[in-house]
């Protein structure tokens, strides 16, 4: 492991056991690993918000393959973007059902863009969006 700085953190009573209750229940080592995945997680927030910064998202959703025409449209809208369209997953939850995966790569303000054509489709139930940033 690289050399590691210690520094102090300063919390009340109540805050630190309910930290402390999430490391347990997640299954930390200890606290310096929970802070410092903390402190991860936010730097990657600060970098995906950049609109030109390069990042990989997953989008998931949830939609009726009977909805109108909504397959076609959303088999449309990936191959006009098949540079940004990595790779796909498909799966029939039930007979009217669908989960869609995609796994997108590109600069934020494109990757968010296409998401909200995709997410916001009629017959789409249900739709998530996973940003980071590549190492």
């Amino acid at each position: 492991m690289p050399s590691v700085v210690r520094f102090g953190v300063s919390l009340e009573p109540e805050l630190l056991r309910r930290f402390d209750k999430i490391i347990r229940k997640r299954g930390y080592s200890n606290r310096s690993e929970a802070i410092r995945d903390l402190i991860r997680k936010a730097l990657v927030e600060e970098e995906i918000s950049q609109p030109e910064k390069k990042i990989v998202g997953v989008l998931s959703i949830v939609y009726d393959h009977d909805f109108s025409d909504i397959t076609h449209k959303l088999l449309h809208i990936q191959h006009s973007q098949h540079s940004k369209v990595r790779s796909t997953m498909h799966i029939h939850l039930d007979e009217k059902n669908c989960l869609e995966v995609l796994v997108v790569e590109g600069k934020t303000s494109e990757i968010k863009s296409f998401a909200d054509r995709i997410q916001s489709l009629k017959g789409v139930k249900y739709s998530k969006m996973s940003l980071f940033v590549p190492p």
